[in-house]
């Protein structure tokens, strides 16, 4: 009996067939976990629905997804409407989703959520106890799988944007049960060994499970406690995971975590370059300003006339004398006048005036006689007159 060949394209079309025939198939619910969540430019979303035993790939086209109402994202539990068929050029089948509605969240979303409330109520996410980049690492360590693209492509960027630094590869596993503590453990001993200035520690995107290494609070813990700044590079841009939130700076692929370790050697060469040029402006524009500087001091009279400085000092100090003389002649002459007067006043005032006129003046023992008081007979007195002195008694007579 001879059985017939297909081509590949036959059986796939003919699986294809069985399927759309089954009225079951060709519209169901099905309920499960959303895993590898991905929107792609032409608005088509493809994903997978999982459950503890299994899983089938979806996807939902452009216009189907337009009627969502509400933002899928990995880990959430749904209920997805539609049918199951073969794509008959990759011959595996999956579910052609209609329309989605959520319904609550699975398990690994559930115990993301658990240990990030956990550890943010610890202070672990606190801003306070995030160390500062450092600028210009000298030495960066790359806690990663070796064999995967993600360290090949951190290789190279951090090659390409400066070379200078020492990058150390720290081999470990990114995914499975053993990862988590083959990833704390190589942090804690880069950290304890002072082996680098900076660590970075991520691996390329995947699922929710494949991620999951990342959400493990071993991991969370080594990384809070690393001296040496980390960076989180894990995933694609939407995927977020608890060692993003614990450490020091989150990338959003493993080539931006390189990125964000290193500066651009361009750029520093264009900085330094564009600081020679001011540089040398700011010392031509100094060296201008002390020429002119210098010009001005040749210009000098003194310095083209010596004996003039001299000169001009002689002339001021003539000039000083005349006014001094000046303000001496003035200032004596006031005196010569304030004391003329002074002296008429006394003139004036002189006792011998009067005694120039006739009078006398009598003086006893006891001082000027001033009244017929002053005296008793036979007191002894001098008259004092304008030429001389007269010695006379008091008559008793009288």
């Amino acid at each position: 009996m001879r059985y017939p060949v297909y081509s590949v394209a036959q059986l796939n079309s003919h699986v294809k067939g069985l399927l759309d025939a089954d009225v079951t198939l060709s519209g169901l619910f099905v309920r499960g976990e959303l895993s590898n969540y991905k929107v792609y430019p032409s608005g088509h979303h493809y994903f997978s629905l999982k459950d503890p035993e299994g899983s089938v790939r979806c996807v939902m086209f452009k216009r189907e997804a337009m009627t969502l109402r509400f933002r899928p994202q990995n880990g959430m539990l749904v209920t997805v409407f539609g049918r199951v068929t073969v794509f008959p050029r990759d011959g595996q089948y999956q579910l052609y989703a209609a329309a989605m509605t959520p319904d609550g969240m699975g398990d690994l979303h559930q115990a993301f959520e658990r240990l990030k409330a956990k550890l943010e109520a610890e202070g672990l996410f606190a801003e306070e106890h995030k160390k500062p980049i450092p600028p210009f690492p000298r030495r960066i360590a790359l806690v990663t799988s070796p064999a995967g693209a993600a360290v090949r492509d951190m290789i190279r960027v951090l090659g390409a944007r400066w070379p200078m630094a020492e990058v150390y590869v720290v081999p470990c596993r990114v995914q499975g049960e053993e990862a988590p503590g083959e990833i704390a453990g190589a942090i804690a001993w880069v950290d304890r060994e002072r082996l680098a200035d900076l660590i970075i520690t991520g691996r390329g995107g995947g699922s929710m499970e494949d991620l999951w290494c990342f959400n493990d609070e071993r991991v969370a813990r080594a990384i809070y406690a690393s001296e040496t700044p980390v960076i989180s590079a894990v995933g694609h841009e939407p995927d977020v995971t608890i060692a993003d939130f614990v450490a020091d700076l989150r990338a959003a692929t493993p080539s931006n975590g390189a990125e964000l370790a290193v500066p651009d050697q361009n750029e520093q060469y264009e900085l330094l370059d564009h600081l020679g040029r001011r540089m040398g402006k700011a010392v031509e524009r100094q060296i201008g300003e002390s020429r002119a500087v210098l010009a001005r001091i040749f210009r000098n009279r003194m310095l083209q006339d010596p004996m003039s400085w001299v000169c001009d000092r002689r002339k001021l100090l003539v000039r000083q004398e005349e006014r001094l003389g000046y303000i001496m002649n003035t200032d004596l002459g006031g005196k010569r006048k304030d004391m003329a007067r002074l002296a008429a006043g006394l003139d004036a005032l002189s006792p011998l005036k009067v005694l120039g006129r006739g009078y006398s003046i009598a003086r006893s023992p006891r001082g000027i006689v001033r009244s017929v008081r002053d005296v008793e007979p036979g007191d002894s007195l001098e008259l004092r007159l304008s030429d001389g002195e007269i010695r006379c008694v008091v008559d008793p007579s009288e």
